[in-house]
């Protein structure tokens, strides 16, 4: 059991926050800018990965830190798990020509659309796209939204509300949330109209575009948008190859752009949510280990039903080993055929038969008043 302090010249009493899994982290209050109120920094540990829904000033203060422990404890366990598993690494030819003409019709947008899977937020976020876009404006949609749980969209909401940025959720195979999406997209960039007419120039369609990693929606949404096919779209990722600029009406073109990806990922454990969440091609990663990741993932998953495995196949798991729970499931359903196992378990919770699951939860910045 470890103990953490938190202390300072802002805190008017200490407060102990007592913790069974994690080394001890240092947490100390550092003096506020006149623009800005004290924060509670973290040194020690692995800082850039803590989640939760946490809040100092709530009544459950420790309930909510240790629900953040659980998280990061995740995190930290998933570092682990795949830093003996061949590295996923999946960077298609077309990619790179997309990413230069992607940064060319940049150029040409009022607003752009970046569309997120909503059960890894974080991951599914490119590391160049502020750099790309820099003052654009942006909305984000979070896609997939049938496929987490209501406190998981808050905690989202809440996250990105506090950064001032726009977000709309979004389920591109129903259509919710689409039409929320266009009137948005236009109200963001209403003034360019205003400008043009200010200049003498007659208006124009707004152009967006949408841009975001591979088979995270973002050809659907263009069709359900549209109430037409007009964008190629399939469950899987690398089915769009090329740019097009289809029109909406007649105030908005919507420029539909193939998934990127980062020519190299560094972060093993995006690139195994990226795996099971079919974000990326099968070719890149080894359908077993990534079934085992997965089983270890459910067993300690703060919010997932720590029983849904037994319930969809009847096996016991002890939460240590997924590749021994996906031999067992072959052995039991598939005349011993690791690889079809692994597949099923796979294919069982990208299509929610595991329940509503996020695998990340935002991470946690919490101030001290």
């Amino acid at each position: 059991m470890s103990i953490i302090h938190l202390t300072g010249v802002f805190l008017n009493t200490p407060v102990v926050i007592q913790h069974r899994k994690r080394p001890p982290l240092t947490v100390f209050a550092t003096a506020p800018t006149p623009s800005s109120p004290p924060t509670i920094q973290i040194v020690g540990g692995k800082t850039a990965s803590w989640y939760g829904n946490g809040n100092m000033n709530s009544s459950n203060a420790n309930d909510a830190f240790e629900e953040e422990y659980d998280w990061a404890d995740l995190e930290t366990d998933l570092y682990h798990w795949t830093k003996t598993l061949r590295p996923v690494q999946w960077y298609p030819g077309h990619i790179a020509k997309t990413e230069r003409e992607l940064k060319e019709q940049l150029k040409l947008m009022d607003v752009v659309i970046e569309v997120r899977d909503a059960r890894i937020p974080m991951s599914t976020s490119h590391p160049q796209m502020d750099s790309w876009l820099g003052n654009r404006k942006r909305i984000l949609v979070l896609n997939r939204e049938d496929m987490i749980s209501a406190a998981d969209r808050n905690a989202w909401a809440d996250y990105y509300g506090r950064q001032g940025i726009k977000v709309v959720f979004s389920n591109g195979q129903l259509g919710m949330g689409t039409m929320k999406l266009g009137r948005l997209a236009k109200s963001v960039a209403a003034g360019v109209n205003m400008k043009r007419r200010a200049r003498g120039l007659l208006p124009r369609p707004v152009r967006a575009g949408i841009v975001g990693y591979p088979n995270v929606g973002k050809s659907s949404l263009i069709n359900r948008l549209l109430k037409r096919r007009m964008c190629p779209a399939a469950p899987r990722p690398g089915v769009t190859r090329v740019l097009k600029w289809v029109r909406f009406g007649n105030d908005l073109e919507l420029l539909d752009s193939p998934g990127i990806i980062p020519m190299r990922m560094s972060d093993q454990t995006a690139a195994i949510k990226l795996a099971i969440c079919d974000d990326i091609g099968e070719r890149s990663y080894d359908v077993t280990d990534v079934a085992g990741v997965l089983v270890q993932m459910l067993s300690k998953l703060p919010t997932a039903n720590k029983n849904i495995l037994w319930e969809r196949y009847k096996i016991d798991t002890d939460g240590r080993c997924g590749k021994t729970f996906v031999h067992k499931l072959a052995v039991h359903l598939f005349n011993g055929d690791e690889h079809q196992a692994a597949f099923r378990v796979l294919s069982d919770f990208r299509k929610g038969r595991l329940g509503m699951i996020a695998l990340e939860r935002p991470p946690v910045h919490t101030r001290v008043t």
